[in-house]
């Protein structure tokens, strides 16, 4: 494998923006495209509903799962639809000219989508292994590195740019989609907190891509607001089924979908502007981080996940009941109020990214304020650490095995 940068600057898609003579698509341009995501989401979940469940895709209550009724699941079917039609108008719509240039890029993302969807669909009507999982995960990544959606560079503030060579590119670039994929997944357990986070992320994303945009560092065919603002289309389209008591579950295959447009998204935008900000914001320093504080709840619950399963010595995949969730409903928290309370965290963590972006103020409190909230967030939810190793419910653990 070959050095991770290279010294020379190579062509990066879509960065800087110096000389350009067209403007970036206006706010209400991905508004009308979001709209349309979440009027075919919404429209086709009843049809969904009725199909998954002649399937036999419901979820009875378990040991795994928190609802207290079989609920069927596999929405993500209705999500998928609300994307491609949202793209159709997207490559229709003037104002997505520039964007819609790049066609193997959008077709990338779009093959990549209906693979990852397709492998988590499947997992939702008869489940199979979690080595076949990842290797979807690891396709679509593969599939969007192929077609040019991929992390070229890496700003990292007071440091000089990291141009990734071909190798190191694709590497990282599907690391990336399994990680975002997966963090989705593991916060997927209580109606309409998956759902409710990623509209938040993904709203945040698109104000921060535009807000690159206007600042000349992103170039008007750079695809990453737009598949930002499809994904907040498809889960507000969503969440009026999702909400508690939820009527119907996304499943895997919608929340691996949302993880690949989220992906798409940071990728296009934090993969690859290069452009000097002297005296800017510190985030736009850093564009390829923001996805990691903006989902710092998914992140934080997945970190804490494979920690937790690996001092037990029980596989990644195993599953549990003391996801953050989990242990904010064990604090006494209600379904509702659990939701809530993080989506509360993810609106917290959004704010620290917009504001100082919009207003160039308070940069220098960000990361301090990053780690004071993730360290609020550990000392309230996370439990006796050593009691929560050592003194593990044998009844659920059997109960987990028999249902895996």
């Amino acid at each position: 494998m070959s050095l991770p940068y290279a010294q020379a600057s190579p062509r990066i898609p879509s960065s800087g923006s110096e000389g350009r003579s067209e403007p970036m698509p206006a706010l209400s341009a991905y508004l009308i495209v979001g709209a349309v995501a979440a009027v075919v989401t919404f429209a086709l979940i009843p049809l969904v509903r009725t199909l998954v469940i002649r399937f036999g895709a419901v979820v009875a209550p378990d040991a795994r799962h928190v609802h207290e009724r079989p609920t069927p699941t596999a929405g993500g079917a209705a999500m998928m639809a609300g994307v491609i039609v949202a793209v159709a108008v997207a490559a229709i719509h003037p104002e997505f000219d520039d964007v819609m240039a790049a066609r193997t890029e959008m077709l990338g993302v779009v093959v990549a989508a209906v693979v990852i969807w397709s492998v988590g669909f499947v997992d939702d009507l008869r489940e199979i292994s979690p080595p076949a999982k990842i290797a979807g995960m690891v396709l679509s990544g593969s599939i969007l590195s192929l077609t040019g959606v991929s992390i070229l560079v890496f700003r990292v503030p007071f440091f000089e740019v990291l141009f990734l060579s071909p190798d190191w590119s694709a590497l990282i670039t599907v690391l990336w989609v399994v990680g975002m994929a997966n963090a989705v997944n593991l916060i997927d357990g209580l109606d309409g907190l998956a759902a409710g986070i990623i509209a938040i992320a993904a709203g945040t994303f698109l104000l921060y891509a535009l807000r690159l945009g206007n600042e000349d560092v992103l170039d008007p065919s750079n695809p990453g607001a737009l598949w930002a603002v499809i994904a907040l289309g498809v889960c507000v389209g969503f969440l009026p089924h999702n909400v508690h008591p939820a009527r119907i579950f996304m499943g895997d295959g919608g929340a691996l979908l949302l993880g690949l447009l989220m992906a798409a998204s940071t990728m296009s935008v934090g993969g690859r502007a290069t452009a000097e900000f002297s005296g800017q914001s510190f985030f736009f320093f850093a564009p390829i981080f923001i996805p990691l504080v903006i989902l710092g709840v998914p992140i934080l619950d997945t970190i804490f996940a494979i920690v937790r399963r690996a001092a037990r010595r029980r596989g990644v995949s195993a599953p549990d009941k003391e996801h953050l969730h989990h242990r904010l409903m064990n604090l006494g928290h209600g379904h509702r109020r659990s939701v809530l309370i993080l989506w509360a965290w993810t609106i917290l963590l959004s704010a620290f990214v917009l504001y100082p972006t919009y207003t160039g103020e308070g940069d220098g409190l960000v990361p301090i304020g990053v780690a004071a909230l993730a360290l609020g967030l550990f000392s309230a939810l996370h439990p006796r650490w050593r009691g929560a190793v050592e003194e593990v419910d044998e009844a659920e653990l059997d109960a987990l095995e028999r249902d895996p």
